[in-house]
């Protein structure tokens, strides 16, 4: 048996967005979290770095499938359709079983500020790591900067409906979408 309980880190995930929800990111204390989870402070600092993080927890896992994807597609690909493909597949890969969670972790960083500027960095640098990513396939440096903004920008609108409780489309569905509607706004 581990020095540490098995499942900690997702218990402390459920405890922290239950109580983020219930009381408040602000009002919330890692010490709370730790106790609802039934683990220590302690375990919470060798989980999580910070409170923050908990929500934030799993940004790097999915960069990083995104541009491992990218790196797998045709030379002859349009920077576009690989950004799309890559996004709609780290949504297959990421979300699909994660919507409640989304949901619950969208409307508590809705009601801060501080957390909407940190998902705001998070988003720019998702960006910059598709460009980058990009631009390894000798994509031009606009072209790759445009195809990864738009990416995200259409990931960013298709999450937004994706956690609106009315919808009932995958991910994946509401990205292609929202680039095809992208795409017909830049025919105009």
């Amino acid at each position: 048996m581990g020095r540490w309980p098995t499942g900690s880190r997702e218990r402390l995930q459920q405890a922290a967005l239950a109580l983020f929800v219930e009381k408040g990111f602000d009002q919330t204390s890692v010490s709370d979290i730790a106790s609802r989870a039934g683990v220590t402070e302690r375990t919470f600092y060798r989980q999580f770095g910070e409170k923050r993080e908990v929500l934030f927890d799993g940004g790097e896992s999915l960069q990083l499938a995104i541009t491992e994807h990218l790196s797998t597609s045709p030379p002859d690909e349009r920077p576009l359709e690989a950004a799309e493909r890559a996004l709609m597949h780290a949504a297959t890969e990421f979300f699909s079983d994660r919507l409640p969670f989304a949901r619950k972790r969208q409307s508590v960083i809705d009601a801060n500020p501080e957390l909407q500027e940190r998902e705001l960095l998070k988003m720019a640098s998702l960006v910059d790591a598709i460009r980058d990513s990009l631009a390894s396939r000798d994509v031009p440096e606009t072209a790759s900067r445009l195809a990864a903004e738009m990416g995200v920008a259409a990931f960013k609108v298709a999450f937004g409906r994706w956690i609106d409780p009315a919808n009932g489309r995958s991910l994946a569905d509401l990205i292609r979408d929202c680039l095809d509607e992208m795409r017909d706004v830049a025919a105009r």
